[in-house]
């Protein structure tokens, strides 16, 4: 395993990313912006977008210098891409991201034996 699985941040970002690209989340994206409800629909997140999910699901609030040192050590590995679209970054899980995650998600549900 390599070693960025070994963070529960960088894996819960992945897990966002992935949850993003597999449903509607036009709700969690101004439906007046018609770019950012695009992206959302392609699986891509904001970064701040990101940051409140995740602060969302921790109940408590992330410093953004290590929230975004934590998007960017995934980006460096090759997991998440990000480009720039206006003001803001937008992130998405890469192929290899997406195959790791589910290569983690196949070894939890051995662990859990859990029935699909």
């Amino acid at each position: 395993m390599t070693k960025w699985l070994q963070s529960g941040r960088r894996r819960d970002i992945c897990v966002l990313l992935a949850a993003a690209s597999g449903s509607d989340t036009e709700d969690t994206v101004d439906a007046t912006d018609d770019t950012a409800s695009q992206a959302a629909h392609r699986g891509e997140l904001r970064g701040q977008q990101l940051k409140s999910q995740l602060e969302s699901h921790y109940d408590d609030r992330i410093e953004p210098k290590s929230f975004y040192g934590t998007l960017s050590a995934l980006v460096d590995t090759g997991f998440v891409e990000k480009r720039t679209e206006g003001l803001h970054d937008v992130y998405a899980l890469t192929e290899a991201g997406e195959r790791r995650l589910y290569d983690h998600y196949e070894w939890m549900s051995a662990c859990l034996d859990v029935d699909r």
